[in-house]
């Protein structure tokens, strides 16, 4: 599967906001969108022109995209199922995306980021109710148990990232046991607990053309 490979301080950049793309260094001063709030390119720091409707609802789009590490195939697709469940549809969406295995193994602190995350998943490192479970789109469900194989507990990137999550601690919806690396999932994703500039609505308008 094809998958982005370029700096991602870019990617913050370029939606001019930050995406929590590199873990802890995103709440230090070394975030280079603190730096350079300008987006990337030649003419990044030059005259922009105001964008257009259709402008505003792609660059909300591709920053959701970004922030969960997605391509558009695979976004389109989970557009479609949040379309057909009741309830407002962009608010699904978000939904959909948080329940992401690779993002509940991001929210638990077992990984720095959602990308780290993912790369945990897809080398075998995550348990699902105790079985290897690989493929980082797994949508997990009440009850859910996720957690860290014993074999993976000691790793470096695993440590450290646990250590955060005791300081800042874990989403509403998600249980944590610190001493077991063991997570389960309590309840929904709430849309108040997003705390991120996520504007939903432009993607609904947009897929909506």
């Amino acid at each position: 599967m094809a998958r982005y490979i370029g700096a991602v301080c870019r990617q913050c950049r370029r939606e001019g906001t930050k995406l929590f793309l590199k873990g802890d260094r995103c709440f230090t001063d070394k975030c280079a969108i603190d730096k350079r709030s300008y987006p990337p390119g030649q003419h990044g720091s030059g005259f922009r022109q105001k964008m257009s409707e259709f402008g505003t609802q792609l660059r909300e789009k591709q920053k959701v995209k970004r922030m969960y590490g997605m391509l558009e195939k695979q976004f389109r697709r989970l557009f479609g199922e949040a379309d057909r469940r009741k309830g407002m549809t962009g608010e699904n969406l978000l939904i959909l995306l948080e329940k992401r295995l690779d993002n509940v193994v991001y929210r638990l602190g077992f990984a720095a980021s959602r990308n780290e995350a993912r790369q945990m998943v897809r080398h075998g490192h995550i348990q699902l109710n105790g079985r290897k479970a690989d493929i980082p789109s797994i949508q997990v469900r009440l009850n859910d148990q996720v957690g860290v194989r014993e074999k993976s507990r000691k790793h470096p990137q695993v440590v450290s990232a646990m250590e955060a999550a005791r300081r800042k601690g874990s989403s509403s919806w998600l249980e944590l046991d610190t001493k077991n690396f063991l997570g389960k999932v309590v309840g929904e994703p709430k849309r108040e607990e997003l705390t991120l500039p996520i504007q939903e609505q432009f993607i609904v308008e947009l897929y909506s053309r």
